[in-house]
């Protein structure tokens, strides 16, 4: 459990990261949350990506959140579908107005999601982190002791160069990375059965044995995972028996093993952020 404090019910919570934006980082992170959810886990979900809140979407909820009232204080109720329970901005926000918000305001947001958000018991709560290494990254690591962390890239030397940084940001504030997911790592052409590496190939491989990390795996480019995305139903719930899904559910239950192998091995250590080092 997270404490008796912030997300008390929570026993593992999960970022979801990347080191720059176009890497498909939000469709893993739902995909991953979905996939965990049907292996029978009580899964939650924040979109922390406040400047581009596409998860409503992406799960096909498009409601409002309800108030939860008690004696003592009144929470916002996450939205669910799929068994993952989700809190987003987006929710809060009309679908046509951008969120124009200083660090600090954005950064009080996620905290209202960990504190305002009546999550229950839950198994493992995601977290899919925005772009970048910079305040919201540093609120989320100096509030709750996160369990561990995932960084998402593509295969070309301009995308592992911001995912190295990702990496390098959560050892330097004592969150342990369980491992590189390589997205959009080759095509398959449906015609000929011929395999294409638009993007490069490796490079998330390599990454991962570079910085002494896991290779979780690499999800390949495939036009259903992006309707997935677009009609609100993740391919591990449209096409379960895809490739491409039982390529999720493999990387997931890796995750998982890894999330649990952490647990066993240490409590979570004190969070000292050296910003200087």
């Amino acid at each position: 459990m997270q404490g008796q404090g912030i997300l008390a019910g929570v026993k593992n919570t999960v970022a979801v990261a990347s080191g720059k934006g176009g890497v498909g980082k939000s469709t893993v992170a739902v995909n991953l949350a979905v996939s965990t959810a049907l292996k029978g886990y009580k899964v939650g979900l924040i979109d922390a990506d406040i400047y581009g809140p596409s998860i409503p979407l992406m799960l096909g909820i498009n409601e409002k959140p309800q108030i939860y009232q008690s004696t003592d204080s009144n929470k916002m109720v996450p939205l669910e579908n799929y068994g993952v329970k989700l809190m987003s901005i987006g929710f809060l926000i009309d679908d046509d107005n951008p969120v124009i918000w200083r660090g600090p305001m954005a950064s009080g947001a996620i905290k209202q999601f960990m504190t305002d958000v009546e999550w229950g018991e839950l198994d493992y709560l995601f977290f899919d982190m925005p772009p970048g290494t910079g305040d919201i990254q540093l609120t989320l690591v100096q509030s709750i002791p996160l369990t561990g962390s995932v960084l998402v890239t593509t295969p070309q030397p301009v995308s592992l160069i911001d995912a190295q940084k990702g990496l390098k940001m959560f050892h330097r504030v004592n969150v342990p990375v369980c491992g590189i997911i390589e997205n959009m790592s080759y095509f398959i052409a449906p015609d000929t059965g011929n395999r294409y590496e638009i993007f490069g190939h490796g490079g998330g491989e390599q990454l991962a044995s570079k910085l002494d990390t896991e290779f979780l795996g690499g999800i390949p480019i495939d036009p259903r995972i992006r309707e997935g995305g677009d009609t609100g139903r993740p391919i591990v719930i449209s096409h379960p028996e895809s490739e491409e899904s039982k390529i999720i559910t493999g990387i997931t239950e890796t995750l998982l093993s890894s999330l649990e192998k952490l647990k066993n091995s240490n409590s979570s250590p004190d969070i000292e952020i050296d910003l200087n080092g």
